[in-house]
């Protein structure tokens, strides 16, 4: 028996040290068939979707679903003290408990309470240990906590400086598509002169994003869970949406973003694909059909209508879908894991954005400027000079 306890306490406190290892200085994506980290996420997700999504209220589940990602990282970092402190008692066990107890409790009593201790750095010194080897352990398991408080200094701020960086870009993108974000809210608001190098600067900072994207969360995969503030707002929308936009880009339109578009388009499909097997995740067969005819029709007949220079082959819509299948595939799964919706790819907006009613003000000035004669002498200033002529 005590052989067993000690050689399941050697394995128990190796594999919860490997696994945070694995999950927090490892920087890249973690292996093995049978992880702590994995298991605990699919032991703790399943049941939160589960009651969350029983919630009818928007924006009351989409408050449960956000709780859960800084939740679970404070609890998988209780799950790795644990899994230490119980290998360690069970070391002891193995070893024949050589404490000395003024109590006289139970053996794996008193062997726990030392680990407990030990391991949160009480240093209470009321069970004292009577071998040599048992007081190295006690000093091993002292240092482990040490290590345990410097990864929660260290760690959170990490994570929260990789969920902000990825938050920027998301709140920007709201006035730039739309809030969910569409391509073709994203192309139809470029639609002016100069918008062609906006775009083009646009997409760069995606394709930027996309790879950032990509290091953080393969490198620290609970950032999947972590939500945007806002409820129509996440990182999956946003990427997919710039997808979308890049797949038009490249299907037909006649502007010179395309060949920007297909940097950001192999960068972000590459971010998508990776993220989704974090999870194991299969590409999606059967989906339901983002873009119907009909739906492109009107896209296509809004895009024109904007002054979009679209191809006119007739041919555009079967290279989208073709386009479309290297990625949606992917993106549903991960959707419907996660509990966030795809973007659509056109959207009716009952409502006026913010950026609408400030291009509104700002027309009504240009139009004033323009209603206005020029002034025969109009005023100048001079530099280094507090005078006006």
């Amino acid at each position: 028996m005590t052989s067993l306890s000690l050689a399941a306490g050697i394995l128990c406190l190796l594999y919860a040290l490997l696994d945070a290892f694995q999950t927090v200085i490892l920087p890249r994506r973690p292996s093995g068939a049978f992880r702590l980290t994995g298991a605990f996420y699919v032991a703790t997700w399943t049941p939160w979707k589960f009651f969350a999504l029983r919630i009818h209220h928007p924006r009351k589940r989409e408050t449960m679903l956000s709780i859960y990602g800084p939740l679970s990282l404070v609890l998988l970092i209780a799950v790795w003290a644990v899994a230490v402190m119980v290998g360690f008692a069970l070391i002891f066990y193995g070893l024949g408990s050589p404490f000395h107890d003024p109590l006289l409790l139970e053996p794996l009593h008193s062997d726990f309470y030392v680990s407990g201790t030990t391991l949160f750095t009480l240093g209470l010194g009321d069970v004292t240990p009577i071998t040599w080897l048992s007081r190295g352990l006690l000093v091993l398991e002292a240092g482990i906590g040490l290590g345990f408080v410097a990864l929660v200094i260290g760690y959170f701020p990490v994570l929260y400086g990789a969920f902000s960086r990825r938050e920027v870009n998301i709140s920007l993108l709201d006035a730039r598509a739309g809030s969910p974000p569409s391509a073709a809210e994203l192309l139809r608001r470029h639609a002016f002169p100069g918008g062609e190098d906006a775009l083009i600067q646009l997409l760069e900072k995606w394709e930027n994003w996309s790879a950032e994207l990509l290091e953080s969360h393969i490198s620290y995969p609970l950032l999947c869970y972590f939500r945007s503030q806002h409820a129509n707002q996440s990182w999956l929308s946003a990427l997919v949406a710039i997808l979308d936009a890049c797949a038009l880009l490249i299907s037909g339109i006649q502007e010179k973003p395309a060949r920007q578009a297909q940097l950001t388009f192999a960068m972000a499909r590459h971010a998508l694909i990776d993220l989704t097997q974090i999870f194991s995740m299969r590409p999606c067969t059967q989906m339901p059909d983002r873009l119907p005819h009909e739906n492109f029709q009107r896209l296509h007949d809004q895009l024109c209508a904007e002054g979009v220079r679209i191809c006119r082959d007739g041919d555009i819509e079967a290279r989208l879908r073709k386009m479309r299948a290297l990625y949606e595939g992917y993106a549903h799964p991960l959707a419907d894991h996660l509990c966030m919706a795809l973007p659509p790819f056109i959207t009716d907006h009952p409502r006026k954005d913010n950026w609408q009613n400030v291009a509104r003000l700002r027309a009504e000035a240009e139009g004033k400027f323009a209603a206005e004669p020029e002034s025969p002498n109009p005023v100048r200033y001079v530099e280094d000079s507090d005078h006006l002529f």
